[in-house]
């Protein structure tokens, strides 16, 4: 009678998961979807696939299951089956599982630590190798990431399976012959033959890492361009982890590395030689914010007649939203160019004041030298507050209205003057 009611539970849960299965659905498309942009725009190199899973496939692994999990509801088995929405990210260079894993805590809410494979669970069968290394991660997406259509997915708990090409490839094989077989229990041949394969797919691996090592060597190379962003995202985190030593480069999301790109494409400075002066000047201001922002920044600084063109490469990669009329923008865009104006006037002086203090030209601390010039609390909690919102004009997706920008605004030019009091008494 128990194993019965079981059963009608299963068939109760795959009912419902049929009628359910559109939302799964799009909501793993959604998180694909976001996440193949985002790596795309940091130079990270994957194929990213979603799917939810077939009702029929399903069913064989939950009346599987039911016999040891004691199921007393359908939201029991919900509860269990923790990838109804799946998506897999097969990376090129499994070296940079890290960075995806940066950039999946930043677009998403983790319902749970991320799990690392190998565990530390018995395996399936006698292996001589390790088998399966990955990390997944069980992630909602956050309503601010969803328009008004779809923030009903916000709901869908979705599981990302992060690993290399060859892990995904070995893993599917020994998942369906060792998990879901159809032709009867493997023989003892069987398995040596797929621990046989992962020693391979492990080697492997090795090769990915020396391939994407004789990479970063060969785009890092003086006197040549970057030919595209994934070349420079190479370059990026190579001279990061070279020359911030002692900074923790690995809290650090690599970021906006397109926009990089085409901002040291329309300066002229496209080339690593010019690319390492830049990384060299953020040991002194090394803040919890992507490489690349910050790399932007060091380039405006040193040539603030580039603040245009960088706004406009954000523009027309979609990464500004202002949903404005037409007389709405052009006030705001009024505003924008009053601010950047201050800010640049503002940003001089300091590096001006820094010059006079024995401190080189670049790689000044921005968040630090306002102290440094013993300004009052008022006016050093004002210097913090101007900074973050110019990073969020210069570097945020949406736009503030201009009313905001032109409060903010007199709020700089407030700062400016007594900066520049300072600096003349």
């Amino acid at each position: 009678m128990e194993m019965k009611m079981e059963m009608d539970l299963v068939a109760a849960f795959i009912a419902r998961y049929r009628k359910e299965f559109d939302f799964y659905e799009e909501s793993c498309r959604i998180v694909a979807q976001l996440l193949e942009s985002n790596l795309r725009s940091a130079g990270l190199r994957a194929i990213v696939t979603s799917r939810a899973k077939n009702p029929a496939r399903l069913e064989v692994k939950v009346r599987q299951r039911a016999s040891t999990a004691s199921y007393r509801t359908v939201d029991d088995i919900y509860e269990d089956i923790i990838d109804l929405a799946g998506v897999r990210v097969a990376l090129y260079f499994p070296g940079e599982r890290q960075e995806v894993g940066k950039i999946i805590r930043d677009l998403f809410s983790l319902t749970k630590e991320a799990k690392d494979f190998p565990t530390t669970a018995a395996p399936s069968y006698k292996k001589r190798f390790s088998g399966y290394w990955a990390t997944h991660y069980r992630v909602r997406i956050p309503e601010v990431s969803l328009n008004e259509a779809q923030k009903r997915y916000s709901e869908a708990k979705v599981e990302i399976q992060v690993a290399s090409v060859l892990m995904h490839a070995w893993s599917e094989v020994e998942h369906d012959l060792v998990y879901k077989p159809l032709q009867g229990i493997l023989s003892d041949e069987e398995y040596a033959i797929l621990d046989e394969l992962n020693g391979l797919v492990l080697s492997g691996e090795i090769a990915l890492e020396r391939l994407q090592r004789a990479g970063e060597l060969r785009v890092s190379t003086s006197g040549r361009e970057f030919s595209n962003h994934y070349d420079l995202a190479a370059s990026l985190l190579d001279f990061a982890r070279a020359n911030l030593n002692g900074m923790n480069v690995n809290e650090t999301a690599i970021g906006r590395v397109d926009e990089l790109f085409g901002l040291l494409k329309a300066g002229e400075l496209n080339t690593p030689d010019r690319l390492k002066e830049y990384i060299a000047a953020l040991h002194s201001d090394f803040e919890k914010r992507p490489i690349s922002e910050q790399v932007i920044d060091q380039i405006l600084a040193d040539h603030p007649e580039l603040y245009p063109t960088y706004e406009g490469i954000r523009a027309s990669d979609g990464s500004t939203l202002s949903p404005l009329g037409a007389a709405s923008r052009s006030s705001q865009e009024g505003a924008i160019g009053e601010f950047m104006s201050l800010w640049i006037q503002y940003e001089k002086l300091l590096r001006d004041r820094a010059i006079k203090a024995g401190e080189t030209s670049r790689g000044l601390s921005w968040s630090r030298l306002p102290s440094a010039m013993k300004l009052s609390t008022k006016d050093l909690v004002l210097a913090d507050r101007v900074r973050r919102f110019r990073n969020q004009l210069v570097h945020g997706i949406e736009v503030p209205d201009s009313e905001t920008i032109i409060a903010t605004a007199k709020e700089l030019r407030t700062l400016l003057h007594s900066l520049q009091r300072k600096s003349n008494g």
